[in-house]
């Protein structure tokens, strides 16, 4: 008797190193895997995000959206991709944002260890003019008056030369959220200067911002 793959399951964490692409279980779109989050069972059978990709067992690929992973729960589309009774906690959507949130501050807090990072809006203004920054980072609750006199610094920098890409502005974390992350209090403004730890950090404030706008750009796909 042949033995076909389960298209919803992979077969473990990075069995196949060469696959950048899985369908989502609530969808059924092919997607790239950075626009996805994979669902795994723990050992006490509850269903619980693996961000990292790293936890053991099969898992299950349900596109970076709030809305993807709240029908993937009403649905039992977790049940029914696993094939066995899993509990499934009605505050799912909530945790796995909780936890892209968390994945951020790490990641900030070691682009900062790693001196990749400087912070205050007159430290920003004068990385922005010597053309050392890689991304602005501003406080979501941040007052915009600061913000648009960087941002025009920014551009300022840039505008004059075609050959310089737009480098993305991050808005994802708030003041209190900065401040833990760089140890520090009041934090509004901080930029990223070029660095490992700082591809991480916009790799996973990339994942964060498109779980919660993906629904509005309709970029997750249809979950009818």
């Amino acid at each position: 008797m042949l033995a076909f793959a389960d298209p919803d399951l992979d077969d473990g964490p990075r069995t196949n190193k060469s696959a950048t692409t899985r369908m989502c279980a609530v969808t059924r779109e092919v997607r790239p895997i950075d626009e996805l989050i994979r669902f795994v069972v723990s050992p006490a059978g509850e269903v619980i995000p693996d961000l990292k990709r790293k936890l053991p067992g099969r898992g299950l690929w349900i596109s970076a959206s709030r809305q993807a992973v709240a029908e993937a729960v009403r649905r039992h589309q977790f049940s029914r991709g696993f094939k066995r009774d899993v509990r499934v906690a009605p505050t799912l959507v909530v945790d796995t944002e909780s936890l892209l949130v968390r994945g951020v501050i790490e990641a900030l807090a070691m682009a900062a260890k790693a001196g990749q990072v400087v912070s205050g809006f007159s430290k920003v203004e004068g990385a922005l003019e010597q053309g050392h920054v890689e991304a602005l980072i501003h406080a979501s609750d941040g007052a915009m008056d600061g913000i648009r006199k960087l941002d025009a610094v920014a551009r300022q920098n840039t505008g004059n030369n075609p050959e310089l890409r737009e480098f993305p502005v991050v808005t994802a974390l708030t003041s209190e959220q900065l401040d833990l992350a760089l140890g520090r209090s009041n934090v509004i403004h901080a930029a990223l200067l070029a660095g490992p730890a700082s591809k991480t950090f916009l790799s996973r404030s990339h994942i964060l911002v498109r779980y919660r706008m993906a629904d509005d750009d309709k970029t997750a796909g249809k979950t009818a």
